[in-house]
């Protein structure tokens, strides 16, 4: 018998994810702090949880997946949290982007009441929530992520055991900093392009297939060229794990200036209301420099 899953969040990411639990047979239960977001799972099958507490009371395995290091504490360490409902021998599996040292301390706790703990953040924005194609990367002991792992199917295709609590944290901040650094390239690049006077979409095809290729300028590069700045992820989230490698990186000692440029894009663009922008917006810093906007030849 398959294990009952609790899912805490269902925010831009956590919808699409819980929405593949569904489909692919497991018993789910719910919970999100703005409670519409429940009706559709609901209507799909899914049962509501009162309060993250219940959600693990009702639950196996529970995942959480909200936006930043003092949510996860709430939903899992509060009064009403799942340190509270769940049961020794029950799994708690953090799919947020968070810190690394918090999430040892949160595994700490948990294993005080007999609670194992997964730190497995994922990337793929919106998209790969969505079609259940997200890369997702597991920090903790190597029993649990065997166990989980039919959960981790159901949710992604690149699925990777990395070493130990706050692993899989370190390896997400690893693959923001490559996230952000390929979304400058790409916005000086069409920037450029757009200053020489070619026709954006026919650079596009030209190189996306190349050695200059990536995931980013591959997904987000035509969402640029049109001005659509829906969110696969959000400026405010970017931001949110940029500053969690700033502070990681100044602890390790680990010298990260390009990315601490972009940091202080963001924040102009923060500054200006944006922050619900997709983060190819980063382009809008640039522009804001140049004085001209990336314009398609239509």
């Amino acid at each position: 018998m398959s294990e009952r899953i609790g899912f805490i969040g269902l925010g831009i990411m956590g919808r699409g994810m819980a929405a593949n639990l569904l489909k692919a047979g497991f018993e789910l239960t719910v919970w999100n702090r703005t409670a519409t977001r429940m009706q559709d799972l609901v209507a799909q099958g899914a049962h509501a949880g009162a309060d993250p507490a219940d959600v693990a009371a009702r639950s196996d395995i529970i995942i959480t997946c909200v936006s930043d290091t003092p949510d996860v504490k709430t939903v899992i360490l509060d009064e009403q949290g799942v340190i509270h409902g769940a049961r020794p021998g029950a799994l708690v599996i953090d799919c947020s982007t968070i810190s690394p040292q918090a999430t040892r301390e949160i595994a700490d706790a948990l294993r005080a009441k007999g609670v194992f703990m997964l730190d497995a953040p994922v990337s793929g924005g919106s998209e790969g929530a969505a079609k259940g194609t997200l890369s997702i990367m597991v920090g903790g002991a190597g029993d649990q992520f065997e166990r989980a792992l039919p959960v981790f199917q159901a949710m992604g295709k690149t699925i990777t055991h990395v070493g130990g609590h706050g692993a899989g944290q370190t390896v997400k901040l690893v693959n923001q900093v490559l996230v952000v650094g390929n979304c400058i390239a790409m916005c000086e690049a069409l920037l450029f392009a757009q200053a020489g006077g070619v026709d954006l979409q026919k650079t596009y095809d030209a190189i996306s297939q190349g050695a200059a290729g990536s995931w980013m300028f591959t997904n987000r590069a035509p969402q640029i060229i049109q001005r659509d700045w829906r969110p696969g992820f959000t400026i405010d989230l970017q931001q949110k794990d940029l500053r969690l490698v700033l502070e990681a990186a100044d602890e390790l000692g680990a010298p990260v200036p390009v990315t601490s440029l972009i940091f202080q894009f963001y924040r102009t663009l923060q500054a200006q209301g944006l922050g619900s922008e997709g983060n190819h917006a980063l382009i809008k810093a640039l522009e804001n420099l140049a004085g001209f906007e990336i314009k398609a030849i239509r």
